[in-house]
């Protein structure tokens, strides 16, 4: 359904930093950069068919986490979703909610654990029991 989610950053630096080692743990590869014509820097992740962009503001205002909001990425076992938050938090983010683990819903067993960026976007891993 989704093509790709983009997010702002006030350090892209740091943001760069903080997802090459968070998304390196899915698989993905170094960001391609692009700096568009106004001089903001872009980050893009490109995996499996998906892209997750970091970028500074292009009006030149601070970036802000949207309230309410946030960013899933898929996880392929319990493990890797650990392995999610333990990088992320090694590298500048900030564990929130309940620690990793399992948790039980209507939709069955999700493994789930929850992060914010060092902007302050919330962040999940999920991975789905079969």
């Amino acid at each position: 359904m989704l093509n790709h989610v983009m997010i702002g950053s006030n350090n892209i630096e740091q943001s760069k930093k903080f997802y090459s080692a968070v998304l390196g743990v899915l698989g993905a590869g170094a960001p391609m950069e692009h700096k568009n014509d106004t001089g903001q820097t872009r980050l893009f992740y490109i995996h499996d068919g998906s892209t997750f962009s970091v970028s500074e503001p292009i009006n030149g205002q601070p970036a802000t986490p949207a309230n309410g909001s946030t960013i899933g990425f898929a996880c392929n076992s319990p493990e890797q979703v650990k392995q999610l938050h333990d990088v992320a938090v090694a590298n500048g983010g900030t564990s929130v909610e309940d620690p990793p683990g399992p948790r039980e819903s209507t939709m069955g067993v999700m493994h789930l654990c929850y992060f914010l960026d060092p902007d302050g976007h919330k962040i999940c891993g999920i991975h789905r029991e079969s």
